[in-house]
């Protein structure tokens, strides 16, 4: 057995329908679309969420709220998650964006926020973009400093 004798299983293809090739073949005509309309036509697309001329649900639902396109994204990094990489051996005393991206934490174009959750027991040497009020008190609570960038 090679490539050159593969085929399909029987009966798993099917010859496809040679529709608008003359009167004859008895798909002639209307190739199969039926009379007039615009699904008979050439280059017909419905819209998506077109409903038959019913109001579409995406035009009956309510709208409200809005995006602010000057949002800040920041990355939230806790600080349980700091004394876990102190605990795991992976940081002694400089947290910065190229460790947080190295131990997966943040992606390398994140904005960093360090919050407060959990307890820092290490004192370490903290480099973010911003700082929640309770963790930047942690962190200086045992001897460390929170720098901002």
């Amino acid at each position: 057995m090679d490539l050159s004798n593969l085929k399909p299983a029987s009966g798993s293809t099917h010859n496809s329908k040679r529709v608008g090739r003359g009167e004859g073949t008895g798909k002639g005509g209307t190739a199969t679309r039926g009379h007039k309309g615009a699904k008979s036509r050439s280059g017909y697309s419905r819209k998506i969420g077109f409903e038959g001329g019913q109001m579409p649900l995406q035009r009956r639902v309510p709208k409200f709220g809005f995006k602010n396109i000057n949002r800040v994204e920041y990355r939230s990094i806790n600080l349980d998650a700091l004394q876990s990489l102190v605990d795991n051996k992976k940081v002694t005393d400089t947290v910065d964006k190229d460790v947080l991206v190295a131990n997966g934490l943040a992606d390398k174009n994140d904005l960093v926020k360090i919050l407060g959750r959990g307890e820092l027991k290490a004192k370490l040497t903290v480099k973010a973009n911003k700082f929640s009020e309770t963790a930047k008190s942690a962190i200086e609570a045992q001897g460390g400093v929170a720098e901002t960038l």
